[in-house]
């Protein structure tokens, strides 16, 4: 079976639906769902899974020489593949998008991206082109390239096709020509996963509108019937910036201006507050604008001034904005502003984390609520503080999920209250991450309480709560919506595959696809696609 072709059970299905389909008598009705018992606040805690979980070598095959030797990675006889099932890599395509999950023979995770373009041409191995892409019949996959100095190579050699459909086979990495590091991975083409139709639940695009910056899309608000979306400027050739959007009808966005400052287009968060917009950079901080003309916004400045430093998620709660930054070394920060005059942030206060061990101990985002901020911290975990007094916060828990050899972190999340308990919705972003929902009740006590799960392979982005449903944008996996009125049991109702392989602009980073997400209340769902720019769906009647 070829890697992402449908199993034999939905072509199966398709069939007994298309026979339906052609039926002159109507079928029996479906019988409504049974009814959902609300949810009385009782759970059984669950056993952090963690992230990565070791599962042993991938594939019977290995990779020769020792660390140090030299030797050219790329040598096919370097590689024993004596135990492999060569004849299943006969039915691969000659293209596509992978996602590669990579297990060092030490015990340590890691994770590349291929990508293979249908017409022929270099494709990539996390953004290096590849010096060899050999897929049907070998999945002889290679790179080679100068970083700081050090020619670096990697090289993949497939060894069969697990019952999964995943490509599995070893790997080796070099280093100015000697051996340095080797392993195993499974490859899974990033195609809609499970056999998955387009949409369900009722989704529906509504536009789809190209965002002007050449840069990656990263954000979206919507405020007095118009998006701003934001851009960054991932490589040195692209640019990002700010487009806006009017988009009064949603069927048919109209760009109204589209704005860039000099030698600082890397704007990843936005955020808007009365008649301000509010724009993470990384260079300048915060940036504001008045948008008392939505469609035109004015330049004001940028906050807290002073020397350069970068912001890189924004949250706003009533007169206060958390602007949330991954440096200064060694844990980052977030910084803490007064907006009750909104075109004039006033700087309160700068929270810093008491973790200064973890691997990487950044900040990533923040979410207040009640009083209480619950800031993701990377390898720190999922901190709470107290920002009642936001100019003395209190720090007052953390639940942490990493392992030794982990390399995921806490990345986003979304608080409400469900049955008189404060749960709180956490994801990351890395391989093996997914969807945590935590009780935050009590800060000194974060019981894991449900998970949700797609693909090892792709990452969730960002997550929207309204309501008792949770929207996700879940890169690769597109757009997700979840019914958490049950919290420990969430409940996916529907879907919308946003990521297409031949999408222009697609990449093989595994942070591609669906990223930024809004549901603002105005009946749409409003989402940003890395490739594809602004997509606008409708609110659905979803059944709970």
């Amino acid at each position: 079976m070829a890697l992402g072709s449908p199993s034999l059970h939905a072509l199966a299905l398709g069939c007994a639906l298309l026979c339906f389909a052609c039926s002159d008598k109507p079928g029996p009705a479906e019988p409504p769902p049974p009814p959902v018992e609300p949810w009385d606040g009782t759970y059984t805690p669950l056993v952090e899974p963690t992230d990565w979980v070791d599962p042993g070598p991938y594939a019977q095959c290995s990779f020769t020489p020792t660390r140090g030797t030299a030797v050219d990675c790329d040598d096919p006889s370097l590689f024993d593949l004596s135990k492999c099932d060569l004849a299943a890599l006969d039915a691969l395509e000659s293209h596509g998008i992978h996602g590669v999950s990579m297990r060092h023979d030490s015990g340590f995770p890691d994770y590349v991206g291929i990508r293979i373009p249908q017409d022929g041409g270099t494709g990539t191995l996390d953004g290096n082109p590849l010096t060899r892409q050999q897929v049907t019949g070998s999945f002889h996959i290679s790179t080679q390239y100068t970083q700081r100095g050090v020619v670096r190579q990697t090289v993949l050699r497939g060894c069969g096709v697990s019952s999964q459909g995943l490509v599995t086979g070893c790997f080796a990495r070099c280093a100015n020509g000697k051996a340095s590091t080797r392993g195993t991975f499974e490859a899974a083409r990033m195609t809609w996963g499970r056999g998955e139709s387009e949409s369900s639940g009722g989704l529906r695009l509504i536009s789809e509108t190209d965002v002007p910056q050449n840069g990656t899309h990263a954000d979206v608000y919507v405020a007095h019937k118009h998006a701003y979306v934001v851009s960054i400027n991932l490589f040195a050739q692209t640019e990002g910036g700010l487009a806006v959007f009017d988009v009064s009808d949603p069927s048919h966005p109209v760009l109204k201006k589209s704005i860039t400052l000099p030698g600082d287009s890397y704007w990843n968060a936005v955020w808007a507050k009365d008649h301000t917009l509010y724009v993470a950079s990384k260079s300048s901080g915060v940036i504001v604008f008045d948008i008392s003309n939505p469609a035109d916004p004015l330049f004001v400045r940028s906050v807290p001034g002073g020397e350069p430093i970068d912001v890189h998620t924004l949250f706003v709660d009533g007169d206060r904005l958390y602007a949330v930054s991954p440096g200064p070394a060694p844990t980052g920060e977030t910084l803490v502003f007064d907006i009750s005059t909104p075109l004039d942030p006033t700087l309160l206060n700068r929270i810093v984390v008491s973790d200064t061990t973890s691997y990487l101990p950044s900040a990533h985002d923040s979410f207040a609520y009640q009083d209480r901020l619950y800031i993701n911290h990377f390898s720190s975990g999922y901190v709470v503080f107290d920002v009642k007094d936001a100019l003395n916060p209190r720090e007052l828990g953390t639940y942490t999920f990493q392992t030794e050899n982990s390399s995921s972190m806490s990345h986003a999340g979304a608080v409400g209250t469900f049955a008189g308990r404060t749960i709180a919705f956490e994801g990351g972003e890395g391989v093996g991450t997914h969807l945590r929902v935590l009780d935050v009740t009590d800060p000194t006590n974060i019981p894991l309480i449900g998970t949700y799960k797609l693909r090892y392979h792709a990452s969730i982005h960002n997550m929207v709560l309204k309501d008792k449903r949770l929207y996700i944008t879940y890169y690769q996996e597109g757009l997700r919506v979840l019914d958490v009125s049950i919290p420990p049991k969430p409940r996916e109702i529907a879907h919308f595959n946003t990521f297409r392989e031949s999408d222009p602009g697609r990449s093989d980073w595994m942070t591609d696809g669906a990223i930024g997400i809004r549901v603002p209340g105005d009946g749409y769902v409003y989402v940003v696609d890395t490739a594809r720019g602004l997509l606008i769906f409708n609110e659905p009647s979803l059944p709970t």
